[in-house]
């Protein structure tokens, strides 16, 4: 989209402004996606860019990226500006080493760059090295012509501080290796803006905080998509939104935004209602019979005839996404039950003498690095995976809705409606019959998409999209596998949220660390070798209560937060025993299982047939019921002493 009222200028002057957009448009249909914007990133700011899917997050990126010429406005830059962008995925064509991928970001000099690394690493063995000493001797002279020496140790370099292996085929690492390979082709580029576009997705934990950490560490500019809301409170010193077309810039973290951005959206809704009031006064006036259209004052028409306009033109906020979860008949009181889980492929454990009994209502949530098990121990739990030892017993009445973290679920051929429905006009939600389109709406779905194919969604779309079609299913057992990748902040929000107001069972495998502190109730974590421990409440409540190194970067961090003091300050603390450090490892597990005792106990004492069993069994049940609740109480003093010890 190329047109001659955008312009390119470099004479930028301003000490700490690296780019100023002014007035910047881009559309792609009746509304723009980029209304006359304006922006500016000044050297050593780390921007958040937020906003729905859709609204033009990636278009912003790819115009300051130079990707997309803008129909419309200015782009003032810095001389010699170098900007890179991080791409989402590794190229489909690209089959060398993690070393060329790297170079690759380079251009000319780096194919140079990696064609001397392959000539030193063919020196190395048996060949023709008369041949091979020909061919580095004209690459190095070509290296020194084009000064390529320099960036021959930014390579090298670049490859030492993300921990590469270079020599390794970039299609063995994994997934997480791959996309800091992709990090490593942005920063040997040495950009003064960094652009990274959701840069967490399919990441594990360590693997984003591993980038966390790296990005804190790193000094040029960045910008920056994320529905992480750990990751953005962690790395942003400002954060952008993109609403309706027009960008909104809020100095601070994710928390000062959040609050800055209600109250906001608050005033715009009184001031719409104050707005709409005036406008109908002046157009019930408008309407008066003859005698007042003769002494009207033509002012005032024209000030109506204005309102009319900016009504016209008025952007409503896109709708919020309303969609609901269709609860099923109540399962049994026990869902799942595993007894002495064992389970490896080709000679390596995934899961060792692993146990577990899984109640009604609970929400657990699945813990670990990719690779480690958790998807084949939720087929294991739910009966799909007959483990290699142990057994494993399911409740009764379960109904079961799987949300499918590599959407093997869409049918490429079928449209998105029909994906949804199965080809029928209607879908049943709680009872009630639906038409397809309007129960898509609820999803953010237009018409046209509904009807369209699937091929033209978006990540964050396609998400949507599997999430109305599970929520057409009645269920008390939802498992879902990764269903927050993609999603926009608002639509992840108010999953959580139904999340947490569900009354059946959750098996959740997730990497968003504030996702997990917000639904779960406890948390199977992998913590390698096939060993599996069981946690009260999410990942914080997990970084708590594991066993700690007790030196070393790992113990001077608490789920990606800066240092604390404490830790800052290992000599003041007091160390326990090793007899008091194994305790206070094992107490999560006592009071989960003191919980659950009572919990069972209370709610066979809450029925009334109870009460029509012998005098000597109510007795027994009832001092039982207060033993409980004292173990309880002292297991958690214990507990909370144990852990201001361990503090200092």
């Amino acid at each position: 989209m190329v047109s001659s009222n955008f312009t390119l200028s470099h004479p930028l002057v301003q000490i700490n402004v690296l780019l100023n957009a002014r007035q910047i448009t881009v559309s792609f249909g009746a509304q723009p996606v980029l209304d006359h914007v304006d922006f500016t990133i000044d050297a050593g700011e780390r921007v958040c860019l937020l906003g729905r899917n859709g609204a033009g997050k990636s278009t912003l990126m790819k115009v300051i990226a130079g990707e997309l010429v803008p129909e419309d406005g200015e782009l003032v830059v810095r001389p010699g500006l170098r900007v890179a962008r991080l791409p989402q995925e590794l190229p489909r064509d690209f089959s060398g080493t993690v070393y060329e991928l790297v170079a690759q970001g380079l251009g000319d000099i780096g194919e140079l760059i990696t064609r001397h690394h392959q000539l030193a690493q063919a020196l190395t063995s048996d060949g023709d090295h008369g041949r091979l000493m020909a061919e580095m001797e004209r690459v190095q002279q070509a290296l020194e012509s084009a000064d390529g020496w320099t960036l021959h140790q930014r390579v090298e370099a670049t490859l030492t501080r993300l921990e590469l292996p270079g020599d390794e085929p970039i299609d063995q690492v994994s997934g997480g290796m791959g996309r800091r390979a992709l990090l490593g082709q942005a920063l040997v580029q040495n950009p003064d803006i960094l652009l990274l576009d959701e840069p967490t997705n399919h990441l594990d934990v360590t693997a984003i905080r591993q980038m966390e950490e790296l990005l804190l560490g790193w000094q040029g500019a960045l910008l920056f998509i994320t529905h992480d809301r750990a990751f953005l409170q962690r790395l942003a010193t400002r954060i952008v939104e993109l609403d309706r077309g027009r960008l909104r810039s809020y100095p601070g973290d994710y928390q000062r935004y959040l609050k800055t951005r209600e109250n906001e959206l608050a005033a715009e809704d009184k001031a719409r209602e104050q707005f709409d009031r005036e406008l109908a006064r002046e157009e019930a006036w408008i309407r008066q019979g003859i005698k007042a259209r003769r002494t009207r004052n033509e002012g005032r028409v024209r000030a109506l005839q204005d309102m009319r306009r900016q009504r016209a033109e008025r952007r409503g906020r896109q709708g919020s996404a309303g969609f609901d979860l269709q609860g099923a008949e109540r399962s049994g009181k026990l869902v799942i039950r595993a007894e002495g889980i064992s389970h490896g492929f080709d000679g390596k454990p995934l899961i060792r003498d692993f146990s577990t009994t899984i109640m009604r209502g609970d929400k657990v949530g699945l813990i670990g690095p990719n690779g480690s098990g958790k998807t084949t121990l939720l087929n294991i739990l739910l009966g799909d995976l007959e483990p290699d030892r142990g057994r494993v017993r399911l409740g009764t009445g379960l109904e079961i809705a799987y949300y499918d973290q590599l959407r093997q679920q869409l049918d490429e051929s079928r449209t998105a409606a029909e994906n949804v429905s199965g080809g029928a006009d209607t879908v049943t939600v709680n009872g009630q019959p639906r038409h397809i389109i309007s129960y898509m709406k609820d999803f953010l779905f237009t018409p046209e998409q509904a009807r369209g194919p699937i091929n033209a969604l978006s990540g964050g779309e396609r998400n949507r999209l599997l999430l109305a079609r599970l929520f057409t299913r009645p269920a008390n057992l939802l498992v879902l596998d990764e269903p927050t990748n993609d999603l926009d902040l608002e639509t992840l929000e108010l999953l959580e949220q139904l999340l947490v107001d569900y009354t059946g069972t959750v098996l959740l495998v997730s990497h968003d660390r504030a996702f997990l502190d917000n639904v779960v109730t406890s948390s199977l974590v992998f913590e390698g070798d096939g060993l599996v421990r069981e946690y009260v409440g999410g990942y914080s409540d997990w970084e708590r209560q594991r066993p700690k190194p007790a030196t070393g970067a790992a113990a001077r961090r608490d789920n990606g937060a800066p240092p604390r003091k404490q830790a800052e300050q290992p000599a003041s603390r007091t160390k326990l025993s090793y007899k008091d450090k194994r305790e206070l490892e094992l107490l999560p597990a006592r009071i989960e299982t003191l919980e659950q005792d009572h919990e069972t106990l209370s709610q066979q004492m809450a029925d009334p047939a109870f009460y029509q069993k012998p005098a000597e069994e109510i007795a027994a049940a009832t001092a039982r019921l207060a033993l409980l609740e004292q173990e309880l109480e002292t297991a958690f003093e214990r507990w909370e002493a144990l852990e201001q010890t361990s503090k200092g």
